[in-house]
């Protein structure tokens, strides 16, 4: 646990916590369940105990805003094509050891949050700019729930869609509040062993588990998830196999894997980068396994970043990189060629927004 400095510049109440009979604090949001004495940070770095209860220490600040492809979260089969304004905090409450956003999740530096901005300013740019969704990325927005929810309340009032891009490990009951104010989801399933999980993120895998079966089976939110797979550490045919199954016994036949390229970061640079060969191999296992939808990611790989019809083979959606290059489904998301349904959440028309990368920043806008 760190020492809260003063740099933060408020503390936003939260209430998933409880005081404990040693005068010490503990946070309930996460199975971490940090004790916190006063002054003193949570291992997120974000939520502290400041006068006896649990804040929020950056709620209304960001390590920055970009406008990016709705494919880069990555998510295949919500609104294809259409650009989503991302942002993220600092701080994260795993400790993977192969992040490849760690220089904000990793942070211990409020100063890194350099915009600034309400709730009601972020919808109302995200409007401005022609974004269909708002994406909490880059560190886990788990973290900072309240914000987030309060910025998907914002966007609701411009018909705005809230996108989360997490590792799911949150406890069920804020869960719950925090899911229930999302459209979509991408859930990063990390590796399918709790050896992986506890010695590589801090974590433990049922938490995780437990999170994905939640959102399939209790609510609406859109679900796709994300395996960076790491030579020798997850990548095994035995490992993804069983993953894959679980997915389609527990999830079922329709929710988008997508199985991404490591590459040496943080505190795993003496491991290769992902062979393509493997993302390759683990989408066939996924397929193979009845998963109607497997991508790869991180690597120029047209054929593996379509989308096909289950039924009769048709490619629906053509991408190269993040531009969409074909569109065969229908008005009503079906295959032109057979009728068969896709699943997603799709417009009747795909977004142009292509592969283009837009920074943003909020200061330039009234």
């Amino acid at each position: 646990m760190t020492h809260l400095t003063q740099q933060a510049i408020e503390f936003f109440p939260t209430k998933y916590w409880h005081k404990l009979d040693d005068g010490r604090v503990q946070c309930d949001l996460c199975p971490h369940f940090c004790q916190l004495k006063e002054g003193k940070q949570g291992l997120c770095f974000v939520r502290a105990n400041h006068n006896d209860q649990i804040v929020l220490t950056t709620y209304g600040r960001s390590s920055g805003f970009c406008i990016d492809p709705i494919e880069k979260k990555p998510l295949n089969h919500f609104l294809p094509g259409t650009p989503v304004l991302s942002f993220g905090t600092a701080g994260c409450n795993l400790t993977c050891k192969f992040c490849q956003n760690w220089d904000m999740s990793k942070s211990r530096e409020v100063d890194i949050l350099a915009d600034q901005a309400s709730p009601e300013k972020i919808a109302r740019v995200a409007h401005d700019l022609g974004c269909r969704s708002v994406a909490y990325t880059y560190n886990d927005p788990v973290i900072f729930m309240e914000y987030a929810i309060d910025i998907a309340k914002a966007c609701r009032k411009y018909d705005i869609k809230s996108v989360a891009v997490t590792a799911a490990y949150i406890n069920k009951q804020p869960g719950k509040e925090f899911f229930n104010y999302m459209d979509a989801a991408n859930v990063d399933l990390k590796a399918f062993t709790e050896e992986f999980y506890h010695k590589l993120t801090g974590g433990h895998l049922q938490t995780i588990l437990d999170s994905l079966v939640y959102l399939k089976h209790e609510t609406d939110v859109w679900l796709e998830t994300t395996t960076l797979l790491i030579p020798g550490k997850n990548d095994s045919d035995e490992e993804i196999n069983a993953m894959t199954r679980w997915v389609v016994d527990n999830l079922g036949t329709d929710v988008p894997m997508h199985f991404t390229a490591f590459h040496p970061d943080w505190k795993m640079r003496d491991i290769p980068a992902t062979p393509a060969a493997t993302l390759t191999r683990a989408r066939q296992i996924a397929l193979d396994n009845g998963v109607r939808y497997a991508y790869t990611g991180n690597i120029h790989d047209k054929s593996g970043e379509s989308t096909y019809c289950h039924h009769c083979g048709q490619q629906l959606i053509g991408r190269d990189w993040y531009v969409l290059s074909e569109w065969n489904l229908d008005e009503n998301g079906c295959c032109k060629n057979c009728g068969t349904a896709c699943s997603g959440v799709f417009d009747k028309k795909p977004g142009t927004w292509g592969a283009k990368r837009q920074p943003v920043s909020l200061k330039s806008f009234v």
